[in-house]
């Protein structure tokens, strides 16, 4: 299947586009390079059934989400005009919020009339700069440098084989859940660590989507630092977490330790574990390159777009040190795999669409992709890829 037919296919081209529009086709090759990385999975672990390009459409089938553009889905992030480009932003926290008269240094009784005001008198790098210094979630948008791999690995240590293995996972939000979920499917037992006072966050969303993520994982709280905490640290084959790097080891948790011991630590961060960049799936996808003009603006393309690249990325990375035996600190970034999902010369933001092919809908109203090799249903987001 080429690209165009996959990305019909994920359910997340239903997901992109304007509310009253089409739906519409992004840049690069996402749905592509996920199902590469599938393939991988596969390969690794070769008996499991492990889901299709269906993933980048599985929270908007639980969480109802449909395409909103110029917002993202879940509708905390857009992009904004500045004097020379663009920025993205999300509003998703409270927190975040609460920062914005600090970011446009004035009052802001709106919060998205006063950031688009900010944007459109700024330069880009002056807005992005700002927003890193704020440690808010977003930055320059197709500004990000493709020099850097998507996952960094480095071996530390060695861990013999024993059985299934035990995987204890400290992140939050989708990425990280998805990728220990993988890991679960490929038979490895896995314990899910919640601290009392940061509780597992995909519970204050859709609750079929968090059981769907953590279907068949084990739930403990333990406050970072605690000795079961450590104890359980020490006897994980792989670790996973989406902290940054400075927290964890204000927390006393010290990764090359660790993996020195025998444990595969894989470190999920919005730009890499050398930098403190703050994101999520719709801002990080966005700095990449996700995103299609339309008209004017530029659009979010699908639902968190870096959440579920990543979560594949980060459960080959482990599946690979698995299987080689060996104890590795791997350094995912989402930021960088969501460029790599780009390919390697993916068009300009301000030239998608320019492919040949056309989105028609039929007198039921579906829609359905049409390219030189035929026509393809536009497929809905499914719960269960």
């Amino acid at each position: 299947m080429g690209e165009l037919e996959l990305w019909a296919a994920s359910g997340a081209m239903s997901l992109t586009g304007r509310p009253n529009g089409p739906p519409l086709a992004g840049p690069g090759e996402p749905a592509g390079w996920l199902a590469g990385r599938l393939a991988e999975l596969a390969d690794l672990s070769p008996s499991t059934p492990f889901p299709g390009v269906g993933l980048l459409g599985q929270r908007a089938a639980h969480t109802g989400f449909a395409r909103r553009g110029p917002w993202s889905c879940g509708g905390a992030f857009r992009a904004l005009r500045t004097r020379d480009g663009h920025v993205g932003l999300s509003l998703s926290r409270p927190s975040d919020t609460a920062l914005v008269p600090a970011l446009v240094q004035a009052p802001a009784d709106d919060p998205w009339v006063a950031v688009t005001a900010w944007a459109a008198r700024s330069t880009t790098r002056e807005a992005a700069a700002r927003i890193l210094e704020l440690g808010m979630p977003g930055g320059a948008v197709a500004a990000v440098d493709r020099t850097r791999d998507a996952v960094r690995t480095t071996t530390l240590g060695h861990r013999r084989r024993t059985g299934p293995p035990l995987v204890v996972d400290l992140s939050a939000l989708w990425a990280g859940p998805l990728s220990t979920a993988l890991l679960a499917r490929a038979g490895a037992r896995v314990v899910a660590v919640e601290t009392p006072t940061r509780p597992d966050a995909t519970r204050t969303g859709s609750p079929s989507f968090h059981r769907a993520l953590r279907h068949g994982t084990e739930r403990v709280v333990l406050p970072l630092g605690s000795p079961e905490l450590t104890a359980l640290l020490a006897a994980a084959d792989v670790v996973v977490e989406s902290a940054r790097a400075r927290a964890m080891r204000q927390a006393g948790v010290v990764a090359e330790d660790l993996v020195a011991a025998g444990t595969t630590w894989v470190s999920i961060t919005a730009a890499g574990r050398d930098r403190d960049d703050v994101g999520f799936g719709d801002d990080v996808a966005a700095r990449a390159g996700h995103v299609v003009r339309d008209g004017e603006e530029l659009l979010p393309v699908g639902d968190a777009l870096a959440d579920p690249l990543t979560g594949v990325a980060a459960a080959v990375a482990a599946l690979r040190a698995r299987t080689r035996g060996t104890a590795e600190l791997v350094d995912v970034s989402m930021l960088h795999v969501a460029a790599d999902a780009l390919g390697p010369a993916h068009p300009r933001a301000d030239r998608v669409g320019a492919e040949p092919h056309e989105v028609v809908r039929d007198r039921g109203g579906r829609w359905w992709l049409v390219t030189d090799d035929g026509r393809f249903p536009v497929v809905d987001p499914d719960p269960a890829p």
